[in-house]
């Protein structure tokens, strides 16, 4: 691939000099997301130019954060710190022909801010602090823009590249590099959301002939019903989003009739073949992220389902098992076949925990699992605690049961006491007859150890999570959306087949027609089978487009932008007339000042004062003198 070293990329560099910028390399191109890796999308912009704007940028937060200071004083309206004129200085970075670059070259000096923050760790402080300075200054340019389509085509959604070690990175785009870095007061922007808005509406959609640019979709203020029955419609992270909810309700109930309709003689039935046609869909689908984006994408959701899936599939494995045993063998075939219903039953919990990952789009569920998430990542230092514990106890337990009878035969007894212990249900009565009294001291000491300190821990982690994330709930919901959203939109299908329909695609139409057809009979054949397949879902789609197509008009007839929406307070007002009645003077009259301390103008108002006072005093003085002047000439 154009600009792309592998070796740098796992570390393996002959260069020594180069070693201590692995890091940066690996961070660089690490992505919470699937990338492109079409060797035809280029920066925008240059990479060299790009990168000298980023370090402009970079030198101008550090000399208006000089020093540690409080967060506060960086992020609150109206900052002595981030003033207008840092924020006019950082659009001029760029220049007139680089300008579009600035709010990307920002985000490249907040994650240049947070590597040295680790690397530097006695100004890791200060160093945050410029980072949280590059997020709020680029939150403030985003906002300031009144241009949208430039905001949106321009600024948001063209990708760039910086120089590292003479290489351009993958290019990005500022959507996608706020999701990677988590720059919350970024994607909490209002045009970034309008964006995103847009994107996910699919009124943004990426071109087909240039995968580094994105197009208006046309049809938006269409009305008639036809033009929406288009199976490309379904690129629109909204309708996947809508369909793999359907999709997994499906799979939900045909795992309910399933388990709840067991075959005593091991045969599969209709509901089962279903369901295991869809777990090999999906395991499908998961090769292919997994073959497309590498292993970056892989996350507790990709763990989670496919520890599901490969349950499902030692089912049907089992399923096999007893249908190839002889009739008469009525014994064995009745044990696989339980076993095989064993193995079922186990993974329901887990079929209703996966509903939560096709929810998250509402804010409800979003919020909680992003509490969910970090609260799971804190316990991190819980485990790894408990496990060196563990392990030092238990091998002190075992020592005495083979110092006692040279036997090892409590050692199932041993596990299951530790684990009692963990969850807060210790047994006491079978330590006293290991080496008495060491055993049953060493086991109260455990006892003590996991239940009063670790969990108490555990407790205290739990709680300062969920307090720092539910806190700012808000902005962690329209992160995690604007994740889910370019999921759909990062490195698109040119034909989606959601699973279990992509099975549809590998067999039916890959395999047998993609490599002798026409690219254009091909496509077309894709389009036909899309739209059979997705056809009630284009249906409903097409009669909400319409009437959204209506909306547009409207919206457009009174100039205004096309998702906007009338509120309450809006239909009456362009009844009134708020500079006719002297309302706007009284109001400015009456409202205080909130960009200035009221000591700063109490100081402003003596200073006013002692300028007249000053300017009294040099008149009288002249005064004074010229009537001297004139006594003397008498």
């Amino acid at each position: 691939m154009g600009g792309f070293n592998w070796r740098r990329l796992v570390g393996w560099d002959r260069h020594p000099s180069h070693n201590h910028h692995q890091w940066t390399i690996r961070e660089s191109r690490r992505r919470l997301l699937p990338i492109h890796r079409d060797q035809s999308i280029q920066s925008a912009i240059p990479a060299p130019e790009v990168t000298k704007v980023a370090l402009r940028v970079r030198y101008l937060v550090q000399e208006c954060v000089p020093c540690e200071l409080e967060k506060q004083q960086i992020t609150k309206p109206h900052s002595k710190i981030i003033t207008q004129k840092v924020i006019t200085a950082a659009k001029e970075a760029g220049g007139p022909d680089n300008k579009a670059c600035v709010v990307y070259c920002l985000l490249v000096a907040k994650r240049w801010f947070r590597h040295q923050a680790l690397c530097e760790l006695w100004d890791a402080e200060l160093h945050e602090l410029r980072a949280t300075a590059c997020e709020v200054i680029a939150k403030h340019i985003i906002e300031s823009e009144e241009d949208m389509t430039y905001l949106m085509h321009s600024v948001l959604l063209k990708r760039y590249s910086t120089i590292i070690d003479g290489e351009p990175t993958p290019p990005v785009n500022v959507i996608e590099k706020a999701v990677d870095l988590h720059a919350l007061r970024v994607i909490g922007s209002s045009g970034y959301q309008k964006c995103l808005s847009y994107l996910w509406k699919g009124w943004l959609v990426q071109d087909e002939n240039d995968p580094a640019s994105f197009v208006e979709y046309k049809e938006r203020d269409n009305i008639s019903f036809l033009p929406h029955l288009d199976p490309d419609r379904m690129r629109a992270p909204m309708y996947q989003n809508a369909f793999l909810l359907l999709i997994s309700f499906v799979y939900l109930a045909l795992y309910t009739g399933a388990i709840n309709t067991i075959n005593p003689t091991g045969d599969l039935d209709f509901v089962e073949v279903l369901l295991y046609v869809f777990t090999i869909g999906f395991i499908f689908d998961e090769l292919t992220k997994f073959y497309k984006a590498g292993y970056h994408i892989l996350g507790f959701w990709n763990a989670f389902n496919n520890t599901l899936y490969s349950l499902l599939m030692v089912s049907l494995a089992l399923r096999f098992v007893a249908l190839t045993r002889s009739p008469g063998d009525i014994e064995a075939r009745e044990r696989f076949n339980s076993l095989s219903y064993n193995f079922l039953a186990f993974t329901a919990p887990m079929f209703w925990a996966r509903l939560l990952l096709y929810l998250d789009s509402f804010r409800f569920f979003g919020a909680m699992l992003v509490v969910l998430k970090v609260m799971m990542k804190e316990s991190i230092i819980f485990f790894a605690l408990l496990i060196v514990v563990i392990i030092g106890f238990l091998q002190a337990f075992i020592g005495m049961d083979y110092a006692d009878d040279m036997a090892g035969e409590d050692t199932i007894f041993i596990l299951q006491a530790m684990a009692n212990a963990i969850m807060q249900s210790p047994d006491f009565s079978g330590f006293e007859r290991f080496s008495p009294p060491f055993g049953i001291i060493l086991y109260y000491l455990f006892t003590f150890v996991v239940m009063v300190v670790l969990l108490n821990v555990l407790i205290a982690l739990y709680n300062s999570a969920y307090e720092d994330i539910y806190d700012n709930s808000d902005d962690e919901y329209l992160a995690l959306f604007a994740q889910r959203t370019m999921q759909f939109v990062r490195a698109p299908d040119e034909n989606v087949f959601i699973a279990p329909f992509n099975l549809i695609e590998v067999f039916l139409l890959v395999i047998p027609f993609e490599w002798w057809l026409p690219k254009k009979q091909y496509e077309r054949l894709n389009d036909i089978v899309m739209g059979i397949i997705y056809s009630p879902l284009l249906f409903c789609a097409a009669i909400f487009e319409v009437r959204t197509a209506k909306e547009v008009r409207r919206n457009r007839k009174r100039g205004e932008e096309d998702d906007d929406t009338i509120e309450e307070w809006e239909q009456m007002i362009d009844q009134i007339d708020f500079e006719g009645e002297g309302w706007i003077k009284k109001v400015n009259d009456s409202k205080a000042n909130v960009e200035d301390d009221a000591a700063v103008l109490e100081i402003r108002q003596l200073r006013s004062e002692v300028q007249e006072l000053k300017s009294l005093i040099e008149k009288l003085g002249k005064g004074l003198g010229g009537d001297a002047n004139g006594d003397s000439l008498l």
